[in-house]
């Protein structure tokens, strides 16, 4: 088994989704008492937040950049941005590293083309939704990315930070989540991608107005491909 290095803590509590994620799904795959061979580097957030906010993402790309050759030192065989925000900086992070990067982006649009879904709906944080970043690297993939309106973005960014990431799941919030979906779907989406880390905390894939695309668990499952490779 191959070594799972990630670079989270962004927040932790996407983080524990992924830890708990990859040892399950070993375990399932492998045997009852196996679990993921995995490095795990939790960053501070509140640093993270505060260069997000004043728009330094070259510093916040050199601060996962040394996090993630401290994870490759310490034995890992690939990398895992435990956040989909933060891969605006993931250039900065494969170029300081000698293992592969396993991107969010292109293993989600993965998922999505081989369900044929070309024009999914993006549930993120404001800077993955207003960032050219996410769309860019969709098309490359010929699939079309859309957003909510300027409010619904509003919204969206004001459920992640102030309820998901400190672990506040309402009700209220859900509903607005599938209001949101609802009217993408009129608007002629196809599919919705869960692009945060923490939606799946409140939302699942299955019963949605659209399809649903858990960018997390694609992750994982990218991961653990690799990871169980060479066996």
């Amino acid at each position: 088994m191959r070594v799972i290095g990630l670079l989270g803590g962004m927040s932790f509590e996407a983080t524990t989704k992924y830890y708990r994620y990859l040892n399950e799904s070993i375990r399932d795959r492998v045997h009852p008492m196996a679990s993921a061979e995995l490095i795990l580097y939790s960053v501070d957030f509140k640093r993270i937040v505060e260069l997000q906010q004043s728009g330094r993402w070259v510093d916040a790309g050199d601060y996962l950049a040394k996090a993630a050759r401290g994870i490759e030192l310490a034995g890992a065989e690939c990398m895992l941005i435990c956040a989909n925000t933060m891969h605006i900086v993931s250039d900065q992070v494969e170029k300081a590293i000698g293992v592969p990067l396993i991107h969010i982006i292109d293993v989600t649009a993965d998922e999505l083309r081989k369900g044929g879904f070309k024009k999914p709906l993006l549930l993120a944080t404001k800077y993955t939704m207003e960032h050219e970043f996410y769309q860019k690297r969709m098309s490359t993939h010929n699939i079309e990315v859309i957003v909510p309106n300027e409010g619904g973005r509003a919204k969206l960014h004001s459920i992640i930070f102030n309820e998901l990431v400190v672990g506040k799941v309402l009700d209220s919030s859900r509903e607005e989540l599938n209001k949101l979906i609802e009217q993408a779907k009129a608007e002629g989406a196809d599919s919705v991608i869960f692009g945060c880390t923490e939606i799946g905390m409140i939302l699942k894939p299955q019963g949605l107005a659209l399809p649903g695309f858990d960018s997390t668990v694609i992750h994982c499952n990218a991961a653990i491909e690799f990871a169980l490779a060479n066996k």
